[in-house]
């Protein structure tokens, strides 16, 4: 099965008609989203974060910058986001200019490696929908321990936990877009008891990831003609099939999505 070509893409075409409608027809708000995040969603995730005036907070796979602009706003903390992807941050840093959003500075980086960041910048960092993107988990976990302050807290969703059956095939289909680790349930738990967090919340969040799937499969198959035209029919059809193989695995929760909650000890200043 050939790979399949969402993100570079998804924000190189950011701004156009059918990426546009697309868009607008899955997700409550259109933030260039590019996963399984809703912005209610979202602002659930800057609460859990406990982020407020004073504080500075880093989006680790921040993608076009969406959320990390929205987590400015909501939370009045001072926002980094970071993306391997240059499409990607080229398109969050005309979101910020264009929205005159303070607090917010992107940069291209890639977050399976140690980051370029002082021991103890942050107060709160978030990873949405890409950790299984990222080889060397505990290392990575590590790192993001380092960069936190103490008292800092971590939020990060995995939507590859196994907790059902697969085939060859669909794990192929799932894996199509990309690096995925594909992780057993209570692994995260341990990965970051042994990074030195201290665990606060585990969530099954996978209904997210149920009808955001829907949504956007049929919305694409409404716009199938002018997307072709960006994509070319393989690159479309090849989307399509890791849209209901997601949908498919997640509906029958032979793969979920749970969301980590965790926190570096200490006293939070």
């Amino acid at each position: 099965m050939n790979e399949v070509d969402l993100y570079d893409g998804h924000y190189g075409n950011l701004g156009t008609d059918p990426q546009v409608a697309v868009r607008r027809q899955t997700y409550d708000e259109d933030l260039g989203q590019a996963s399984w995040i809703t912005v209610a969603e979202a602002c659930e995730m800057f609460r859990a974060l406990d982020l407020g005036r004073g504080h500075d907070a880093l989006e680790v796979a921040c993608g076009s910058g969406g959320i990390t602009c929205r987590m400015a706003v909501e939370s009045g903390a001072r926002c980094v986001g970071l993306d391997i992807n240059r499409h990607g941050i080229e398109a969050a840093v005309r979101r910020a200019t264009e929205g005159q959003t303070s607090r917010v500075s992107f940069l291209v980086a890639d977050a399976a490696r140690r980051l370029p960041f002082p021991d103890a910048s942050f107060d709160a960092i978030l990873c949405n929908d890409s950790i299984n993107h990222l080889p060397g988990r505990l290392d990575v976990l590590r790192d993001w321990h380092r960069i936190l302050r103490p008292g800092g807290r971590l939020l990060f969703t995995d939507p590859i936990v196994v907790t059902g059956q697969l085939t060859s095939e669909e794990i192929r289909a799932r894996a199509s877009i990309g690096f995925f680790l594909f992780t057993p349930v209570g692994c995260n738990e341990r990965l970051l008891a042994e990074s030195g967090f201290l665990m606060d919340e585990v969530r099954d969040v996978t209904d997210a990831v149920v009808s955001v799937s829907k949504r956007w499969h049929d919305a694409r198959e409404e716009h199938r003609s002018a997307l072709m035209a960006l994509e070319s029919e393989e690159g479309f059809n090849g989307l399509q099939r890791f849209l209901d193989a997601v949908h498919t695995l997640s509906s029958e929760r032979r793969l979920s999505r749970m969301m980590y909650v965790a926190t570096r000890p200490g006293e939070r200043s």
